[in-house]
């Protein structure tokens, strides 16, 4: 029989100690790893684990147009924009601007002189200007708040959540011009572009704005955006081209998404393409707040017709079947709204359907308000409550 003096039997206590401690450290280890890769991977599970165990109940709305000061009709004239801003809404016809409150009440109209009006509004302000003209207005439903008057003609104008205001306008020496404003109408920054800006959008609370434009690269059009800061000289970044000829330009913090002819496509906060996603079928319409996106394809040869929903870089689409035709799509409060030809829903960004109303198919577009949806007719306006 073997014989273990005391040293031996400690030494053996300390190996079993020694075991335990590493089993414990390698534990450990594991855990952190495990920890921080949810954490640092956490955009793509949280939304999905927050909906485990919580189901909704589908709002079905009931449709019923409003009476009172609705619907309100627009006689003789029969183009019209119509815009939603801080519980009001307002209507730019070929003749008139229009200042409504959400009852339908009438708080301020004035005749405009513009050909080619474009209408633009938030921050409770419309921003009104005539396309190829050489002035534009900021207003409300009390006046004017301030006029500019230009040079050149204007190619496009846009007004930020904040009340700032960007215009583009032609130029002599240059491809375009750039001239922005604060909500007092002081000018904050001006650039003398090389590139034929076709769309801005404001970022970082207007802080700065992301431009995009149009180029040719191996025979095909593509789109470039470019990050701006208006207290910093030279652009932060420059995207590559994304191949789409770009319709309209949604910047948010962490980048920018491109609304193609074609196709769509997310850039990042370095510049970086970072996804891309090509229609199969005809774009109908989409739109952007926040990095949440949402685009609606019809597809009438093989009577598809789909909404694609995006979350932000690096994401795919979820694509929604429709089953009926799309004619209108807007982001609000974290939810996608699509007019369809007889009936409007909501859906989450998990593609839950958290809400509908059947409607008439003589409709050809939607507002979305807190409580309301506004519903453009070919010359009137109707609105339905509307639940999410």
């Amino acid at each position: 029989m073997p014989s273990y003096d005391e040293n031996d039997i400690v030494e053996v206590k300390n190996r079993e100690q020694r075991k335990k401690k590493f089993i414990k450290f390698i534990i450990f280890v594991l855990i952190a790893t495990i920890a921080a890769g949810l954490y640092f991977s956490r955009d793509m599970w949280l939304d999905k684990i927050r909906g485990i165990g919580r189901q909704y109940n589908t709002i079905i709305n009931s449709g019923t147009l409003a009476e009172g000061n609705f619907p309100i009709e627009i006689n003789g004239e029969y183009s019209y924009q119509l815009r939603q801003t801080q519980n009001k809404f307002i209507i730019l016809s070929d003749i008139h601007i229009f200042f409504y409150n959400a009852d339908g009440t009438l708080m301020r109209k004035r005749q405009h002189a513009y050909t080619n009006a474009v209408l633009q509004a938030d921050n409770g302000r419309a921003l009104i200007y005539e396309n190829g003209g050489n002035d534009f207005s900021i207003e409300n439903e009390e006046g004017i708040i301030y006029k500019k008057n230009f040079d050149n003609n204007i190619r496009f104008a846009r007004i930020s959540p904040e009340g700032y205001s960007a215009v583009v306008t032609t130029s002599k020496n240059y491809e375009c011009e750039m001239f922005i404003y604060d909500k007092k109408g002081n000018t904050i920054y001006e650039r003398k572009c090389m590139e034929r800006v076709n769309d801005l959008s404001f970022t970082d609370n207007s802080e700065g704005c992301v431009i995009s434009w149009l180029k040719a690269e191996n025979g095909l059009l593509t789109t470039s955006v470019q990050q701006i800061y208006f207290s910093e000289s030279e652009a932060r970044w420059t995207s590559a081209g994304l191949n789409t000829a770009g319709l309209d330009l949604f910047g948010y913090d962490d980048g920018a998404f491109v609304l193609g002819f074609d196709a769509c496509g997310y850039i990042n906060g370095t510049g970086q393409i970072s996804s891309y996603y090509r229609y199969d079928g005809e774009l109908k319409g989409g739109a952007s707040i926040g990095g949440k996106s949402a685009v609606i394809i019809n597809n009438d040869d093989r009577r598809k017709y789909v909404m694609a929903l995006f979350t932000g870089n690096n994401t795919e689409p979820l694509i929604i079947d429709l089953g009926q035709k799309a004619v209108d799509v807007a982001v609000y409060d974290g939810l996608a709204y699509v007019m369809c030809k007889e009936e409007i829903r909501a859906y989450d960004f998990n593609g839950v359907l958290r809400s509908k109303a059947v409607i008439s198919d003589s409709y050809s577009g939607f507002v979305r308000s807190s409580e309301y949806i506004f519903l453009k007719g070919y010359n009137k306006i109707d609105r339905i409550d509307y639940e999410s």
